[in-house]
């Protein structure tokens, strides 16, 4: 493949707003709790709707808009001690568990029926047991780390306190009973009672429909939710066309259609840096052995980029599609990602298709146009023998062949639950083999070439 080609043909990642940006990286966020895809929008929906029957202001609707697009953003940070304490499939679990009030008997029911499954009976039952015994400590550590690491993403993508904290309370209860540190009333944050409401909402009318939806806000309110709240929401929902575009396909035009929406907050290239930068924490939080994966990639790809004569403007974009070319393994079971053996032919599948999300959410973005033929392609081999397309070398762009020799290089030197690191040498002994028929000549010449560099060794 020629290097003096084009690596992408814009010249320049255009300026969009960052609604839409926000808007389609919630997909991925859907994925990491399970949900059908869309529920960050729809309860953006239900939210800002609720939000103006209480006649806030301008620009406290718009923070929170955002607050509720991003609710989720530390979820993948407990996926794998979910899969781990319990025994169980996280995103399962996750999205079961959006049905469940405070009663203590499906409570119960609950920890027995996802405890444990596909385990041998004795571990099955030795789990339960410690899980139902410990379950306070439990449930706070799960919805303490969450709430930090999302609070703390918030901030790095620029948004302001309140919608931080928003993101940091959002699991609190009107009547105290709520978590990570049992606000109570008024002291729980305007947006963040707004947002747990309209969750709720989105949940049991998506999977029961419009009247579940209305019955379970009027059993919670006073416990869970703000009776002002839970007011406004019922008065919004006499109205047909709210719960109309609510079940369409066309919510998220609306919600972008949304006054907050159509403010051009400008997202340039420094920016959608940041941007890129902090979902990749979001994807390696997911599993403990992908920690800091999605960064060293970037990290390496750089180093690759600089050696292969790419111009400054190209290697930002390649960082970028590099920083992000994992987002779809928020959607593969921690049960699948952590697992110690080799995978079966379900899992194989499962853990095939998270370059298809990756480029599913990607594509949603115009200007990711690039980054989601990365993420879709990073699996790809040039002899057609990769997945999830079985693309061959005529189909996989030079940008694609960069990122996957870098996401390669560190999965080979970083520990994985099924081997340890491989020291460089035999990292490259194992690539070189493949040279032609999975990897690039040209890019593996330059990873070769730039093995003992400083700058090299320090991405590891």
């Amino acid at each position: 493949m020629p290097l003096d080609a084009p690596l992408f043909e814009q010249s320049a990642a255009p300026v969009v707003p960052l609604a839409q940006v926000m808007g389609s990286l919630s997909h991925a966020l859907d994925l990491t709790e399970g949900q059908p895809a869309g529920h960050c929008i729809r309860s953006c929906w239900i939210g800002l709707h609720i939000g103006r029957r209480l006649g806030l202001e301008d620009a406290a609707l718009g923070d929170l808009y955002y607050a509720i697009l991003l609710k989720d953003l530390g979820c993948s940070s407990n996926a794998a001690r979910v899969a781990q304490l319990y025994l169980t499939d996280d995103l399962r679990f996750k999205r079961d568990s959006k049905f469940l009030g405070d009663a203590t008997g499906p409570a119960l029911r609950f920890i027995m029926e996802h405890t444990g499954r596909g385990s041998g009976l004795m571990e099955r039952l030795r789990t339960t047991f410690k899980v139902i015994r410990e379950s306070g400590d439990i449930v706070q550590e799960l919805i303490e780390t969450r709430c930090e690491r999302g609070a703390g993403i918030a901030h790095q993508l620029r948004f302001a306190q309140p919608v931080s904290e928003a993101v940091r309370c959002l699991d609190e209860h009107w009547d105290g009973g709520g978590r990570p540190s049992g606000l109570r009333g008024r002291s729980i944050p305007l947006f963040a009672r707004i947002a747990l409401l309209a969750q709720v909402v989105d949940v049991f009318f998506t999977g029961s429909g419009q009247t579940a939806a209305c019955d379970e806000v009027r059993a919670r309110t006073g416990t869970w939710f703000d009776p002002e709240v839970a007011a406004a929401f019922h008065a919004v929902a006499e109205s047909p066309r709210f719960w109309s575009m609510l079940a369409s396909e066309n919510v998220g035009q609306a919600v972008l259609d949304l006054e907050p929406g159509q403010r051009m907050i400008a997202v340039d290239d420094d920016y959608l840096d940041d941007i890129a930068s902090a979902f990749a924490q979001v994807v390696d939080a997911k599993s403990p052995f992908t920690s800091g994966h999605s960064t060293r990639v970037a990290g390496f790809t750089a180093l690759l980029g600089k050696r292969l004569g790419l111009d400054a403007p190209a290697l930002q974009r390649l960082k970028r599609a590099a920083l992000l070319h994992d987002v779809g393994k928020l959607g593969v079971s921690n049960l699948i990602l952590d697992k110690p053996g080799k995978l079966d032919a379900s899992e194989w599948e499962a853990m095939r298709q998270h370059p298809v999300h990756s480029q599913r959410i990607l594509s949603r973005m115009s200007c990711f146009g690039e980054l989601a033929e990365v993420g879709g392609a990073h699996h790809e081999r040039l002899d057609g023998k990769g997945y999830p397309h079985g693309l061959d070398a005529s189909q996989i762009s030079f940008a694609t062949r960069i990122v996957t020799t870098a996401d390669v290089c560190d999965a080979l030197s970083a520990t994985r639950p099924y081997r340890e690191a491989m020291p460089v040498h035999k990292m490259l002994d194992v690539m070189g083999a493949d040279v032609g028929t999975a990897f690039d000549p040209d890019c593996f010449d330059a990873l070769r070439g730039m093995a003992k560099d400083p700058e090299f060794l320090a991405v590891m």
